[in-house]
């Protein structure tokens, strides 16, 4: 799979949400868009990145960015994953991993030396246009979403996107 081009437009997608809604990317035009993937609901790593995003939601809200979380877990799993945690932002649900594919974010990983596919942490920043700007890959957690605010409350300042 090819990774998706900075500076050109994200890969587009429409997919089941939290909420009982479909999001999709065409519909977050005018928005900034702060779209982390990651890799199971509910799990040590995933639970700590999604609180660090809700503990900081207000601050990406008024920079004018939109979150999303994606994972190939079920609306189901992501309903109570987000409720469970307080989560302000909707979660997505692409099963078929068509999206995750698009953003190039499926890896082979090993556990218990077992070796499987799965979803390699990583977020995308997407501005009001629709264009990919910044990525984050292979992510770990403590720090991350700083990173990530910082790089959109600098993108506001700037006026860059």
């Amino acid at each position: 799979m090819n990774t998706p081009p900075l500076n050109k437009p994200a890969p587009a997608f429409d997919l089941p949400a939290t909420g009982a809604q479909n999001i999709s990317l065409a519909s977050l035009k005018g928005s900034k868009v702060v779209l982390f993937f990651y890799p199971r609901d509910a799990t040590p790593g995933c639970t700590t990145e999604s609180q660090n995003f809700r503990d900081s939601a207000q601050a990406f809200a008024q920079a004018g960015a939109v979150i999303l979380g994606i994972s190939q877990d079920s609306i189901a799993s992501h309903e109570k994953f987000k409720a469970k945690q307080s989560m302000p932002f909707e979660l997505l649900a692409d099963e078929s991993g068509e999206i995750c594919n698009a953003y190039d974010v499926i890896r082979l990983k090993k556990m218990y030396g077992k070796e499987f596919e799965g979803i390699e942490r990583s977020t995308f920043l997407i501005d009001e246009k629709g264009i990919l700007r910044r990525e984050w890959r292979k992510v770990k957690v403590p720090g991350h979403v700083e990173a990530v605010l910082e790089a959109v409350l600098e993108a506001v300042q700037s006026g860059e996107y």
